[in-house]
Parts: structure tokens; C-alpha cells; sequence
């Protein structure tokens, strides 16, 4: 890579660390700012959206800190480097969010059968601080590289512009109707966007910590396509796929030659495939010219 490429690079994940530590510092201060006007004026609604900001501020701030980290590369103790540790944060962020979706929507249920009164002006000018505030990261987001990193933290910010809405139009109906379920019946709304959330997080983390295949990896499709890819290959076979991340998979495989094929050459032609066509940057290649050692 020409030193120019690299210099382009590093600057864009410069970038990426600036926008992702504002919108981080902006959503932490703001989230504390709406649980403490929602306990004050009664809102439900607006404690449930905080929660969804802390989910939310908390994808951030590890979207921030892979960022930054990622540079550091592997070492003596964990030779893969340091990617690991964001899927086991987001693990545990997942848990903590079932449990908080779970007490808000007993919450949320018992104030459907008995409504508790809100004070709905200060609860909606906080709600529309927050819209504000969401819209702002948003718009920070979308000024960096566009990388997965980026795109991900930017689709929670924009989860939390859905809840502000909910937030905003329960303080309406309450101030404009006195429609006091207004509360928690869109507190529930939140409840929907939150369960989802944490259920595709635990999912997607437990997925990868248990070495899963990763997702859009076709090992059958892997296996037919180096075969009739790579001049020489008589056989692909076993072969592993999983993911330090999401973004980042792995592969290990096997590949049984003709005799007096060229080795060096048969390896760089599967990672050039596996490169290009299954965006895999890093696998290990056994070349075999007899019975495979392992079976």
C-alpha cells in the first residue's frame, strides 16, 4: 500500500474517532438529562426512551473505542489483536437490555390498568431537545468515512429519533386530550424497538462468540467455486469459517492437489479468490498432494 493510500486511510479513521467520540459525549449527557426529567415529570415514556439511548450510547461508545483500538494490532497474549472485545461488550450490552426491556414493559402494563397522571410540558420540550439532539449525531455520523463501524453507530442514532418521536407525541396527547395511556401505550412502542434491538444484538454476539459461520459466508458455495476456480485444485475440504467480528471473517481449509502442481501458486490463487470474491482477507491454506493427514 503507497504511503499515500495509507496516509488517506488513517485520516478517514481519525475522522471516524472524532464523530463517534462527539456523538458519543452528546447522547451519554443527554440520556442522563431525559431519566432525570422523566422521573421529575412521571413519563414513562421518556424513561424508556433513555433507556433506548443508553443502548444507544453504549453502541457508540464501542463503535468509538473499536475505532480507536483497532489500530493496535496483535500481540504476545492475544494474537487475533483486540476485535474480540467489542462482541463480548455487546453481549453483555444485549443482557442488560432484556432485563431493561423487561422491567419497563411490566411498568408500562401496570399503568395500562391504572393510568398515572404526567406533567406533560416539561416531559414534551425535554423530548424535543432529544429529537434535536439525535438529529445532530446523525448528521455528525454521516460526515465520516461510511464504513461499517460508521453505518452501524448512525442506524442506532436513527432508532433514537423514532423514540423521541414517540416521546414527543405521548406529551401531546396528554397535554392536548389528557389522554393519560398515552404514556404507556407508546412507553410499549419504545418496548418493540428495544426488545428487537437487544434480541438481534444477543443473537448476532452469542453467534460470533460461538464461532458461528459468518453471515453471507457459503461454505459449499466456497467449496465449488476455488475447485473450479484455481487450476490444480482437485478437492476442497475441511473447511472452517467464523468471525473476530461481524465484518471480520475467518477461514481455514483444505486443498487436495494434482501431483507436481505448484504449491506457492495454488495458495496466492486461493486467497486471491477468497479475497475477492468472498471478501475474506485472512485464511490459512493446507495444501495436501495424498490422503488428507486428519481424516
Amino acid at each position: 500500500m503507497s504511503d499515500d493510500s495509507h496516509d488517506h486511510h488513517h485520516h478517514h479513521g481519525d475522522a471516524d474517532v472524532v464523530m463517534l467520540r462527539r456523538a458519543f459525549l452528546l447522547t451519554t449527557a443527554f440520556l442522563v438529562v431525559e431519566l432525570i426529567a422523566g422521573l421529575w415529570t412521571n413519563a414513562l415514556v421518556l424513561i424508556a426512551d433513555a433507556g433506548h439511548m443508553l443502548l444507544d450510547s453504549v453502541a457508540l461508545g464501542l463503535a468509538w473505542w473499536a475505532a480507536h483500538i483497532s489500530a493496535r494490532g496483535q500481540d504476545e497474549r492475544l494474537s487475533y489483536g483486540y476485535h474480540r472485545f467489542q462482541v463480548l461488550a455487546a453481549f453483555v450490552n444485549g443482557l442488560t437490555l432484556a432485563a431493561l426491556v423487561v422491567w419497563i414493559a411490566i411498568e408500562a402494563s401496570y399503568r395500562l390498568l391504572e393510568p398515572e397522571p404526567m406533567i406533560p410540558l416539561p416531559a414534551l420540550a425535554v423530548a424535543c431537545l432529544g429529537f434535536i439532539v439525535n438529529l445532530v449525531a446523525f448528521r455528525w455520523l454521516h460526515q465520516g468515512s461510511g464504513s461499517t463501524n460508521l453505518r452501524s453507530a448512525a442506524l442506532h442514532v436513527l432508532g433514537d429519533l423514532l423514540g423521541s418521536a414517540a416521546a414527543i407525541m405521548a406529551a401531546l396527547a396528554v397535554y392536548l386530550f389528557d389522554w393519560l395511556y398515552a404514556d404507556p401505550v407508546l412507553t410499549l412502542l419504545i418496548v418493540a424497538i428495544l426488545g428487537r434491538g437487544a434480541y438481534r444484538v444477543l443473537k448476532e454476539s452469542t453467534h460470533i462468540l460461538l464461532e458461528g459461520v459468518p453471515k453471507g459466508v457459503d461454505l459449499n458455495e466456497i467449496k465449488s467455486g476455488l475447485t473450479h476456480q484455481v487450476s490444480g485444485v482437485v478437492q476442497i475440504h475441511h473447511v472452517h469459517a467464523w468471525g473476530l467480528t461481524a465484518e471480520k471473517p475467518l477461514l481455514t481449509l483444505h486443498a487436495l492437489v494434482h501431483e507436481g502442481t505448484g504449491v506457492q501458486r495454488v495458495i496466492t490463487e486461493i486467497k486471491r479468490v477468497l479475497r475477492d470474491t468472498y471478501q475474506i482477507e485472512h485464511s490459512t491454506i493446507q495444501v495436501e498432494v495424498g490422503p488428507c493427514p486428519d481424516d
